[in-house]
């Protein structure tokens, strides 16, 4: 396998658009039930971040097991739970949906892990930041229609087409995945790690310890934190906004990451050196999409959707960023674990921007909740700095 746009990694590819478009329908029936169902800003953000806290939780193990185990053998066992929680969506109430988001966690720590681990191993070095810029691209790329047609199933009541393209999605997934191929990168050297014994608790402590991990992982957190925020309450935010719209802000902000990824992802730095100008920027950009969005409420209608084009700018930038800088400096020992831990962190971001969020929003109001998401993104513009250079992993084994 080689090049980041040969066939089988395309297969890859489409295997991520399939599996992420439940999650595009889902972002916004979700909110929209719990609301008609009477449960509060804190209920919701529960439910809603009760996937990605569980994702989290297991991404670390995800990645030891995948590393002993392969990502194919996992990834075909995991696609049987993942559709088995999208039908449970079909004929569950709020209870069912908590119990079909823990199992979705699941199956998304430990088949995105198997994905990127699969890209990383697979490619050569020049290529890990494009391979990892179109996986996350093709997730994005169903956030484009998805909401739209969510918000069309749920404006018409037609929850039998909701069952339907769900049941539809799981055995597309399914099907498609089961044939999917991933094999290492033969130009690689071949390390054996198997022989070799990292303590997952010694891991568990470099998030700490290891200073490149350490800054990656507040980064990805805070940030994940506002696009936690975003994805849960826009939904119910945008009734608030004059001539907002829910489907078009998700479709614009997911659309700009798939031509922001697209246009920017040779630019994507690819080194393993720390690029202090570049991720301050980044973090400016979240910071002023945040403000956009909680100054809508008064400012109209055009912040709201500026705010949805700097969020999604933000976003095709930052994690593969991230994770390809990670990829160079991480020791190659218990590297998988590693970024497993990394992965984990905007998990938990992400939740917490639902199960946090939540509460700021029912104690004072949307607006406001933003508006904390945006000085947290602008404290993270400090945190991004760098004055020296710290030393590349070509030498950590």
């Amino acid at each position: 396998m080689s090049g980041a746009m040969s066939w089988p990694f395309l297969r890859l590819y489409i295997l991520v658009l399939l599996y992420f478009s439940a999650n595009a329908i889902l972002n916004v029936i979700t909110p929209l039930q719990g609301a008609s169902l009477g449960a509060s800003g804190t209920t919701i953000g529960l439910i809603m971040g009760a996937y990605m806290f569980t994702t989290m939780f297991f991404r670390p193990w995800a990645g030891r097991i995948i590393q002993k185990h392969g990502p194919i053998k996992i990834l075909r066992l995991i696609l049987i739970i993942n559709g088995f929680a999208l039908i449970l969506y079909t004929f569950t109430g709020l209870e069912g949906y908590l119990v079909a988001r823990i199992l979705q966690g699941v199956s998304t720590a430990f088949f995105s892990m198997a994905l990127q681990i699969g890209i990383i191993d697979a490619l050569p070095e020049k290529d890990r930041s494009q391979g990892i810029s179109y996986y996350s691209l093709f997730s994005y790329i169903p956030g484009i229609v998805g909401p739209v047609i969510a918000l069309g199933i749920w404006q018409t009541g037609g929850m039998d087409y909701f069952t339907v393209v769900l049941i539809g999605i799981a055995v597309c997934t399914g099907v498609f995945g089961y044939t999917a191929k991933m094999e290492p990168n033969k130009e690689q050297p071949a390390e054996n790690l198997s022989e070799q014994n990292v303590s997952m608790w010694e891991s568990f402590g470099q998030l700490v310890k290891n200073p490149f991990l350490f800054r990656c992982s507040v980064l990805m957190l805070a940030a994940s934190v506002v696009f936690g925020a975003i994805t849960t309450f826009i939904p119910l935010y945008a009734s608030q906004v004059p001539n907002g719209n829910a489907g078009v802000y998700l479709m614009l902000q997911a659309g700009t990451v798939v031509l922001a990824r697209i246009m920017l992802r040779k630019r994507i730095p690819s080194d393993g050196s720390w690029h202090s100008p570049f991720m301050m920027g980044t973090m400016c950009l979240l910071a002023v999409a945040a403000q956009c969005v909680s100054f809508a409420v008064t400012g109209g209608v055009v912040f709201f959707y500026v705010g949805a084009v700097f969020m999604g700018i933000g976003q095709a930038i930052l994690y593969p960023t991230l994770t390809t800088y990670l990829s160079f400096v991480l020791p190659k020992l218990n590297r998988n674990v590693l970024i497993g831990l990394f992965i984990a962190m905007a998990d938990l971001g992400i939740s917490l921007g639902g199960v946090i969020m939540g509460p700021v929003a029912d104690f004072s109001s949307y607006s406001f909740m933003y508006m904390i998401c945006a000085i947290l993104g602008a404290v993270m513009i400090v945190f991004a700095y760098e004055r020296r250079r710290p030393v590349t992993g070509t030498s950590m084994n």
